[in-house]
Parts: C-alpha cells; sequence; structure tokens
C-alpha cells in the first residue's frame, strides 16, 4: 500500500512516500513559506506517486475534533498566512484520498506507538525539546485528544533559586518551554545548545527543568514509558542528569517495575529522527479504516 505522510513543520515541511510498514521510500524537505507558495509544492509532489491515503501531522495550535466546522485547520498560530488556514481540506481537494491529521508531536508518539520503542504500549508520552516544547500523548492505547490537544510545554515550573532567567515565552514567565526549550537555552547562556555540550551547569539547569516537568507527567497520566525527542535532546548527556532528578523528585512515593528500571523508562527517541514521517504513515494507515 502507497501512502504519503507530510510533517508539516514551521520552518520545513517534510514530505515522504511510503508504505504501511514504515518503510520509508522517498522524502524530500520544503521550506515552509506562505500557504500560497509552500502547498502547491507539496501537491506537486504528491501527485507524482499513486498513494491511496495521506497522513499530515502539522504544527499547531491546530483543530482535531471531527464535528468541528474547523477540523483539519491551522487556527491560532502567528505564523504569517496560517492562521485560520484549512490544511487537511487543502490536500482532500486536490488529492481526492482519505486523509488522517494530527499534530506534529502526536505523530511523533504515534511513529513510536507504531514501529519504536512504544510498541506494544497503552500508555506513554512522547516529549519533543526543541524549538519549542510539544507531548504527544498515548492513552489506552490511542492518541490523547480532548477539549483541543495536548499542551504539555506550556507547564508551569519551580523556577531554579538560582536562575536569575525572565523566561522566553510571550504568555508565561515560568513554563517548561520559556524556560528549557532551545530559544530559552541559547537566549539565557547566549549561545546555542549544540555549542554548549561541555557545559555541565548548562545541562544540570535543563535537567532540573525537564525532570520536574515529566514528574508533573507521571503523576498525573502514569506513563508506561517516556521518549524524549527533539534537537536537544541530541545532548545525551542530559538523560542521567534527568533521569537522577526525577527519582530525587519523586522521593520514593511511586514504586513500579518501570521506575525500578529507569534507565529504560525514560529514553530517547528510537526511529533516527523520522518518529514524525513514520507516524504520519501510520495516520495514512489509519485514515482508511
Amino acid at each position: 500500500m502507497l501512502l504519503g505522510a507530510l510533517e508539516a513543520g514551521g520552518t520545513k515541511m517534510v514530505c515522504a512516500v511510503g508504505d504501511e510498514t514504515g518503510a520509508i521510500h522517498n522524502q524530500i524537505s520544503i521550506p515552509t513559506e506562505t500557504p500560497e507558495i509552500t502547498i502547491p509544492k507539496l501537491i506537486v509532489y504528491f501527485k507524482q506517486y499513486p498513494i491511496e491515503a495521506l497522513g499530515i501531522a502539522s504544527f499547531g495550535p491546530v483543530d482535531l475534533n471531527p464535528a468541528s466546522p474547523t477540523y483539519g485547520y491551522i487556527t491560532t498560530t502567528p505564523k504569517p498566512g496560517w492562521g485560520n488556514y484549512n490544511l487537511k481540506g487543502a490536500f482532500e481537494k486536490e488529492l481526492r484520498i482519505p486523509i488522517g491529521f494530527d499534530t506534529d508531536v502526536n505523530g511523533s508518539a504515534l511513529g513510536e506507538q507504531t514501529f519504536g520503542c512504544m510498541k506494544g504500549i497503552d500508555c506513554g508520552i512522547y516529549l519533543t525539546v526543541g524549538t519549542g516544547i510539544g507531548m504527544g500523548v498515548i492513552a489506552n492505547g490511542h492518541l490523547l485528544h480532548g477539549m483541543l490537544h495536548s499542551e504539555a510545554g506550556h507547564i508551569l515550573l519551580s523556577k531554579h533559586p538560582e536562575d536569575t532567567f525572565a523566561g522566553k515565552c510571550p504568555f508565561h514567565p515560568n513554563c517548561l518551554e520559556g524556560l528549557a526549550a532551545g530559544p530559552a537555552i541559547e537566549a539565557r547562556w547566549g549561545r546555542k545548545a549544540v555549542e554548549l555540550k561541555d557545559d555541565k551547569k548548562v545541562w544540570e539547569l535543563e535537567a532540573y527543568y525537564l525532570a520536574q516537568a515529566l514528574v508533573d507527567y507521571i503523576l498525573v497520566l502514569s506513563p508506561q514509558k517516556i521518549v524524549l525527542g527533539g534537537g536537544v535532546m541530541h545532548q545525551l548527556q542530559l538523560f542521567p542528569l534527568i533521569r537522577a532528578k526525577v527519582k530525587e523528585l519523586l522521593n520514593g512515593y511511586i514504586k513500579t517495575k518501570e521506575l525500578a528500571d529507569i534507565d529504560n523508562y525514560i529514553v530517547p527517541a528510537s526511529l533516527n529522527d523520522d518518529q514524525g514521517i513514520m507516524g504520519c504513515l501510520q495516520l495514512a494507515v489509519l485514515a482508511c479504516k
């Protein structure tokens, strides 16, 4: 079964053609400009192939309620031209095939659940830490949707007593994204995360905030696996720091086999940064059912 996959990001659109096994046959990247410039290029790409369905995982916020008149829209994004844009509808009109639609981070969670390290897990979370911070939740074996979709990057945290950084988020001075996403690291330290690899205090502070957030997620969602992806999490020295801080903050309150094996509980993404595209392939599969 030939399937299309679109990981729609604010900076670039990753397009691919693959199949239901998660195999990617062809993949390209197109810069995200205005819809008028970008969408026709994407449609030309997909029309080259006899795809039977398309899966789209998009930056947001997006409307995921099938009963809503704006289902499939990118809604209140500040990105010029994309606010209240009918992304799903644009492809339905041109391709006339089933289309699955979800958030970018839900796509990554679905990729890990279907093909990666969350396979067989009924409840798990995928957190991306990069330009922003977002979370996809698998609950009872399915992606979790509700009033909107998870905005777990904006949970409010306690500031580290020695951290004088004001935060990068325009809405919240002390949310996870504003304190720990890539732009916050660069603004706080004056250099990009990749240039700070050997600065221990940078990663101890980053682990402080990420661990605090993970403890909240653990207590609320009780996930069986936590997968951390995104550009910041390429700094693998973060993982032992985060795991140790999570155990410290939980303080023995929860005792499970997962936490007893924390090295296999809080883990890096497992699909070579293709989890989003592979999740899109699975969205396409689900759209055919």
